[in-house]
């Protein structure tokens, strides 16, 4: 699932806070000029809305602002407290985290208030364009410093506060949750991303769920399950009082339907890979055929899997032989009865349970998507759910409000009465959200960095291992990237400890598979940061001077970009990594950022040439999660790199019963993705995001994916400390 996690803002420029852009600080209890939290939210929507129609920033003067008076300045950007600052009696800064918008510096020095970049424009330089004349840098160079010598002493301390903000539960069971962008849609076998994620877990559900904890399997649509012996067939039965949000009775044939439709060719979902472990589902999906004798009338079998074998659609005829089309009846499902499933794998695949929790499985309303079609059925007025919520609003850019389903089989243990999903991407709207009490929990990685050594030993920042990387995928169609000694280089000349430092929640990475999270699995060990070979390869690749040396000059650097989704923190990586580049190939690798609704799709279509930002949350707690991304050419892929060996060593492990030879082999396949050069590790991180102390039964589990039915609001401030009930099948 993407991170992208997935996945605090210094420079962040892209997408400006409501704070800055309206002049409207948080204070400790209240929003300074008045407005209301769902206010300054939902104008930092609307500007977010106008510029993403617009497609270009807006250049001149922010809308106009006053203060009260010259000792009660707001700064755009920060947390003001109620208390002054005694080194700075005249500004109320106790609390300020300064983050480094260049409109910020700009007002405080008295300077220009054009903005310094427009949207989709190239800023070859680190943190300034070449727009911006030496007086002006002189200026807001000066100006840092003298902000930060001013602030030194002026650091909180984790003693002023157990908690970042207020702390008072707002009335009744209203869950108030940012989730991050906005969705691409609220069909889950559509969306990709983990903020589309959370959200159908509140709408829809599956035979099976994350447990809050672990993210392994618990029990959801279905009460109990069986398997056989080599884990090629799973038996599912279904509860008895399952219903959809208008009362229709959920049976085995919805799972069935709702998995056809999933694997449909017509539909496109990018997710349809992750249903291939089930008997001919990649044949249906990539509109393959089986191979029949026509003499004989009989089907020819896969030597490996001893199953029909298939071909895809640009297969050559064969002599003697007849392509028979895979139809959607012929993938290993069935429903035995109305409450009793059967999934028939293409082979032994011990993970596939708790694969089953994924979106993409979740049953939904064949009558509804019949009559409205794959693109207004999720609407509020049409939309029908299975899960413990149901959709009642959303306003796109704004919010999404789901309430308690009456007609949800575990209705009567659901606690909250409502989830307000609100989306955002610029962190520091966020925290200011949070500390104003305006929202209960933000999504991950939402601390910005600045601020990160103070919230840290806060008892309202959850911190805790996860199943994710933060990588780069290089699109390996094109030239100059076609060429494996060129994606080595760039890779070679990045200093992941360095950005690993940068990114102060984050351990650098060399492999594709996060370490620790899976125990008894090799650790990999790919690129380490050597310049001089990095240039050798260069050279070899034909950039080279007369003396054979690498020559900068001689490299198509303009056909070679950086393209990112700006949601916090990827504007500031993409500048460090622009730096390093500059600073150890001499080559400036132009940026590109994207919003992020559109980034995912552009990326996965391969539309970027050069090197793109990517990470990946794990979908179930095993490595076949990672590596089965490159499984296919397409979808979530991203490279557009694909070699069938790699496949065959996949296959093979997932044929493996011992579990140790079986992760042995999956490490065989990682390092042939690591030499290939079509994916750039960077770091691995641990969750990094805020929970007020009220909300209980929401746990910083791997995945960062919560099982709404069992959060509600503790209105005793005696039991925050408590541990929340264990939850029950």
């Amino acid at each position: 699932m993407h991170r992208e996690p997935g996945v605090d803002n210094v420079f962040h420029k892209e997408q400006m806070s409501a704070a800055h852009r309206s002049r409207h600080i948080v204070g400790d209890s209240h929003f300074s000029a008045g407005l209301t939290a769902t206010e300054v939210r939902r104008h930092s929507n609307q500007l977010d809305t106008h510029r993403q129609v617009d497609g270009a920033r807006q250049i001149g003067k922010e809308e106009d602002g006053s203060f009260q008076n010259a000792d009660q300045r707001e700064f755009p950007t920060c947390i003001v407290a109620s208390d002054l600052c005694p080194k700075l009696p005249n500004l109320r800064l106790k609390r300020c985290f300064i983050d480094y918008h260049i409109d910020f510096l700009l007002e405080v020095s008295h300077a220009s208030k054009h903005t310094w970049e427009k949207r989709g424009q190239t800023c070859h330089s680190p943190f300034f364009c070449a727009k911006f004349g030496a007086v002006k840098q002189a200026i807001i160079g000066i100006t840092v410093m003298i902000v930060l010598l001013t602030l030194q002493g002026c650091a909180p301390t984790a003693a002023d506060s157990e908690y970042f903000g207020k702390t008072d539960p707002p009335p009744g069971q209203t869950l108030r949750y940012i989730t991050g962008a906005e969705p691409q849609s609220l069909d889950p076998q559509i969306g990709t991303g983990l903020s589309e994620a959370r959200i159908y877990m509140a709408l829809f559900e599956g035979l099976v769920i994350y447990d809050p904890k672990t993210m392994g399997p618990f029990p959801g649509i279905a009460e109990k399950w069986d398997t056989n012996e080599t884990f090629t067939e799973f038996t599912f039965h279904l509860r008895k009082n399952v219903r959809f949000s208008n009362g229709d009775p959920i049976t085995a044939e919805d799972f069935v339907w709702s998995l056809h439709r999933g694997l449909d060719p017509k539909l496109a979902a990018e997710y349809s890979y992750i249903a291939y472990p089930i008997l001919n589902a990649e044949g249906y999906n990539s509109r393959g055929s089986f191979v029949r004798n026509r003499a004989t009338g009989a089907f020819e079998l896969d030597p490996a899997t001893h199953n029909r074998r298939f071909v895809g659609p640009e297969a050559k005829p064969e002599a003697g032989k007849e392509f028979v089309p895979i139809r959607a009846e012929d993938v290993g499902v069935v429903a035995l009865d109305p409450a009793t499933i059967r999934y028939t794998l293409t082979q032994p695949s011990p993970y596939f349970l708790g694969m089953m929790a994924h979106q993409f499985f979740m049953v939904i309303h064949r009558k509804t998507i019949e009559k409205y079609g794959d693109s207004n059925w999720v609407l509020p007025q049409n939309i029908v759910t299975s899960g413990p919520f149901h959709l009642t609003e959303w306003v796109p850019y704004d919010r999404i409000v789901a309430k308690r389903d009456p007609m949800y089989w575990d209705a009567q243990n659901v606690r909250l009465e409502e989830v307000r999903f609100f989306p955002a991407e610029d962190t520091t709207t966020m925290m200011n959200l949070y500390k104003a009490g305006a929202v209960d929990a933000l999504e991950n990685h939402s601390v910005p960095l600045p601020w990160n050594d103070f919230i840290r030993p806060l008892k309202d920042y959850m911190d805790a291992p996860e199943e994710g990387n933060y990588y780069l995928q290089i699109n390996t169609t094109r030239p100059p990237m076609n060429d494996v000694r060129v994606r080595k280089a760039f890779s070679l000349s990045l200093d992941r400890d360095a950005i690993a430092k940068f990114r102060r929640v984050a351990k650098p990475l060399s492999a594709f598979i996060p370490p620790g999270i899976y125990p008894g699995y090799p650790l990999m060990k790919g690129d380490s940061f050597d310049p001089k070979r990095a240039k050798q390869l260069l050279a070899d690749a034909g950039y080279r001077d007369a003396a054979g040396n690498f020559d900068p000059s001689k490299f198509p650097i303009d056909k070679v970009e950086y393209t990112y989704n700006t949601q916090d923190p990827n504007r500031q990586i993409a500048e460090l990594l622009q730096s390093q580049w500059k600073q150890n190939l001499g080559l400036t690798v132009p940026l590109k950022g994207m919003e992020t609704r559109t980034f995912f799709t552009s990326r996965n279509k391969l539309e970027y040439q050069g090197i793109s930002r990517s990470g990946w949350f794990g979908d179930y707690m095993d490595p076949y999660t990672f590596l089965s991304l490159f499984q296919t050419p397409t979808g979530n892929n991203g490279t557009g790199w694909w070699e069938k060996s790699y496949v065959d060593k996949l296959d093979d492990a997932n044929r493996t019963h011992d579990p140790s030879e079986r992760f042995r082999k999956f490490s065989m396949a990682e390092q042939q993705l690591l030499d290939s050069g079509a994916v750039i590790p960077l770091f691995v991180t641990s969750t990094d995001w805020m929970k007020k102390p009220y909300i209980k039964g929401m746990y910083p589990n791997p995945g960062s994916l919560y099982a709404w039915k069992f959060v509600y609001i503790e209105h005793d401030r005696s039991k925050w400390d408590e541990v929340a009930p264990e939850p029950k099948p």
